[in-house]
């Protein structure tokens, strides 16, 4: 959090997965009394933003619980292979001292929660952001247990994060940050281990210091992470990998409810990586995307936006705010504009109880992780809204990093044609495989996903001996 004083106002920035900004008329005078109103008011501001962000964290957690524990309970699983699977592996916490490039030392904590192998080398992202905590490491952790296990490839689950602001250091900062964070964990990483990958605020860059510096103790091992730059054995197509993937998993969604892409109305809260990537796959197959917001703000044109165009004018501007194509609208009302698909590609908790009985989308597709809380869960089930859940939805990235993985292993490339090919084939049959469970157990789309994973977990832990 930071609080800034410019010549306009005051305004506090809260950086966290929910960006607030918040603008304040400084005093008309000087005295004493304004001044202790406005910093009492800042602080209170301050800290009201800190327990909402602190809420997301603990949402994402009980409901990743919740859906375990109601997985397991359909299964018939024991208490104790429950139990067994649902504590993480090994929970790390580090510190980090660098020298900044004014010379003044600065220490960060880092994380890495490695929360099951039974299947596989542990694998997720690594994120640098300043709410970076233990409690939203650990489910997360736990999430890419089950969505690696539903994307049946060879993984477990694993997490990690700094608890850093990387718009606040240098380029050079970064680099020795992430160099002595990979010195404090680089035995416990490893090719058949746990391999990490880029998440927010890291990227291509930041995975190929983790490369080097964990080369410098076990020699050269490209496949000791993923998402690194292609000259240094990343993979074609991964850029676009989980956009494709949520263009995949709609196609198999609709054709289950007999409809198609083209002529499909939708509205996709985010235009990052992921967000950007469905919506410019979605319109070059006929999908309409009505409305976009992002961090800037929200744009709207019933008629469709010119996403080509768009993607220019939000790389030239950093964000969609101010785009000639359309008209803007309230940030705060993109997840009710009338659509036939949603598509949350942002923050978690965004589609809760206060917003579920407006939302007039008839299907929910989760590019995002967690954006729906369990009580909107029921809400938009009584409405008839069908959900396509984020561990089957926003698995695309893995599944592509899951391609690296094993070109850096075979040390022989694929061309991006045969990774899309590759990945259609693993987002289809996802999506019949997620139908057979709903059939099993009698449950909707979210259960479904859960189940499927949580048992294709518990029968290889089973088959390891690793139950008791």
């Amino acid at each position: 959090m930071s609080l800034m004083l410019c010549g306009k106002g005051y305004h506090i920035l809260l950086r966290n997965t929910t960006c607030w900004r918040v603008t304040l008329s400084p005093p008309s005078h000087s005295s004493f009394a304004a001044k202790f109103r406005l910093k009492f008011y800042l602080e209170t501001c301050l800290l009201c933003l800190a327990l909402q962000s602190f809420q997301t964290t603990m949402n994402a957690l009980v409901a990743t619980n919740r859906n375990f524990k109601l997985a397991a309970r359909l299964l018939g699983l024991d208490s104790k292979l429950e139990k067994s699977l649902l504590i993480p592996f090994r929970e790390i916490k580090v510190e980090c001292t660098i020298p900044k490039d004014d010379g003044t030392l600065a220490s960060f904590v880092g994380f890495r929660v490695q929360h099951d192998n039974a299947r596989g080398p542990m694998k997720g992202g690594i994120r640098y952001h300043p709410e970076v905590d233990p409690d939203e490491v650990n489910a997360l952790a736990q999430l890419m247990t089950w969505k690696t296990a539903v994307a049946n490839i060879p993984y477990g689950g694993a997490k990690g994060g700094i608890g850093c602001d990387p718009g606040e250091l240098s380029i050079s900062e970064l680099e020795r940050l992430t160099r002595v964070f990979t010195q404090k964990i680089h035995d416990l990483i490893g090719i058949h281990t746990d391999v990490p990958a880029p998440d927010m605020g890291t990227g291509p860059q930041t995975m190929a210091w983790i490369l080097d510096e964990y080369s410098k103790f076990h020699g050269y091992s490209p496949a000791v992470v993923t998402g690194k730059p292609t000259d240094l054995g990343g993979s074609l197509g991964r850029d676009a990998a989980t956009g494709r993937g949520v263009l995949f998993a709609t196609e198999a969604l609709l054709n289950e409810h007999g409809k198609r892409i083209s002529g499909q109305r939708f509205v996709i809260q985010g235009f990052g990586n992921v967000g950007s990537w469905a919506a410019l796959l979605i319109s070059e197959n006929g999908g309409k995307i009505v409305a976009v917001s992002d961090i800037s703000g929200a744009i709207k044109n019933s008629k469709g936006l010119d996403i080509p165009s768009l993607l220019n004018h939000a790389k030239e501007n950093r964000g969609v705010k101010g785009f000639k194509g359309a008209d803007p609208i309230d940030t705060n009302t993109i997840l009710i504009e009338d659509c036939d698909i949603l598509i949350p590609a942002a923050l978690g908790g965004v589609i809760n109880r206060d917003n579920a009985n407006e939302i007039k989308a008839k299907f929910i597709i989760e590019a995002a992780n967690h954006p729906t809380d369990p009580e909107a869960d029921e809400i938009l089930s009584k409405k008839g809204v069908v959900i396509l859940p984020d561990i089957y939805a926003n698995s695309g990235g893995v599944t592509v990093s899951y391609f690296e993985w094993v070109q850096n292993i075979q040390g022989f490339m694929w061309d991006e044609e045969k990774v899309n090919n590759e990945l259609k084939t693993y987002m289809t049959r996802g999506f019949r495989d997620v139908k057979e469970m709903c059939k099993t157990h009698n449950c909707d789309l979210r259960m479904g996903a859960f189940t499927l994973g949580v048992n294709r977990v518990a029968r290889a832990t089973v088959l390891r001996g690793w139950e008791a």
